[in-house]
């Protein structure tokens, strides 16, 4: 017997000619599968789901692009007649306390409970806006990067009513006796801050104005910060639009309705206004350029309202306030 036969565990070795390969076809079995998809790319995850969600509400907005930028931490603006999203807790909280129209509340995932989240999601029960538990990126897509707190409220987009519309159906019940006051409207002339918005709503509910007009272009809309500022008068009195300001300003007078604009200049003072008691529309301006030529030439008057002569000119809001205190005091005098 050799030597190597009687190593006990000795391994015969033996030299072995050159084995046929597999050609490359197992090529694909040595690459692994890659790299973990994202959490919102695979179909059994949850995050893929709110990413669906998303898809199917902006596909119904007609926008699938990101909104345009608006102060981190308050609200962020979409395209025009498009929804708007309220960003962070304070603001979300004091948006629905104002009762703003909601589509949807978005709360974070595992988000950490405060005393602002607990009454959002309590007046969202309260009001029957649905509650949506959302991944933080997904969140941070649909506010572009705004500071949400894990907290997004939706708001839908106003339904703006035609002005003109507005204005000749409201002569027409006045006509009939279906409306006791003679018709009273605001417009607004290049006013741009919302919160102007708001607080001209606040003072036209409060004085029984019957509309608020807005052009369609070059002005603010019924934002968030025009609800919260209108402290909820936005529900009793209507914003309408009007696709040109001066046609507009122009049907109304065809319609018996006086035009007066306010302007630091006018010829007429506020005390001694005369059509206080007919059909009125006060026409302001912004606090910078104050009325617009044309918007003046549609005018029947120019009102002034008397203030001390050291103060240039009067904040738009404040001005439309006193207007209508005083048309209000002559209407019950």
């Amino acid at each position: 017997m050799s030597a190597a036969q009687k190593r006990s565990g000795a391994v015969r070795k033996s030299k072995k000619g050159p084995s046929v390969g597999t050609g490359g076809y197992g090529r694909k079995a040595l690459e692994g599968k890659g790299p973990t998809p994202k959490a919102e790319d695979r179909p059994y995850h949850k995050a893929f789901k709110n990413k669906e969600l998303a898809e199917r509400s902006a596909a119904k907005r007609g926008n699938t692009t990101k909104g345009g930028s608006a102060p981190r931490g308050r609200s962020t603006s979409r395209s025009k007649g498009s929804e708007e999203l309220v960003t962070g807790r304070n603001s979300v909280v004091e948006s629905l306390r104002a009762g703003i129209p909601a589509k949807a509340l978005y709360l974070a995932i595992r988000i950490e409970m405060d005393e602002r989240v607990r009454e959002s999601l309590k007046i969202a029960a309260e009001r029957g806006i649905p509650v949506l538990e959302t991944g933080k990126a997904e969140l941070d897509r649909m506010t572009d990067e705004a500071i949400h707190q894990g907290l997004v409220l939706q708001i839908p987009p106003y339904d703006y009513k035609d002005a003109l519309e507005t204005v000749k159906s409201t002569i027409a019940k006045y006509n009939k006796g279906h409306i006791k006051n003679a018709p009273l409207f605001v417009a607004l002339d290049g006013i741009t801050d919302p919160r102007n918005l708001g607080a001209i709503i606040r003072s036209a509910s409060a004085f029984n104005a019957h509309s608020v007009i807005v052009p369609e272009r070059r002005s603010v809309g019924l934002t968030a910060s025009a609800w919260k500022t209108s402290a909820g008068a936005a529900v009793r009195v209507p914003v309408t639009r009007a696709p040109n300001l001066n046609s507009t300003l122009k049907g109304m007078k065809e319609a018996g309705v006086f035009v007066i604009g306010l302007d630091g200049d006018g010829d007429v003072s506020l005390p001694d206004l005369g059509l206080a008691t007919e059909p009125l529309c006060i026409v302001v301006g912004s606090e910078g350029k104050g009325l617009s030529r044309l918007v003046r030439e549609n005018c029947d008057s120019i009102v002034s309202i008397p203030i001390n002569s050291g103060m240039e000119s009067l904040n738009a809001s404040m001005a439309v306030g006193i207007t209508l205190y005083e048309v209000s005091r002559k209407r019950s005098a």
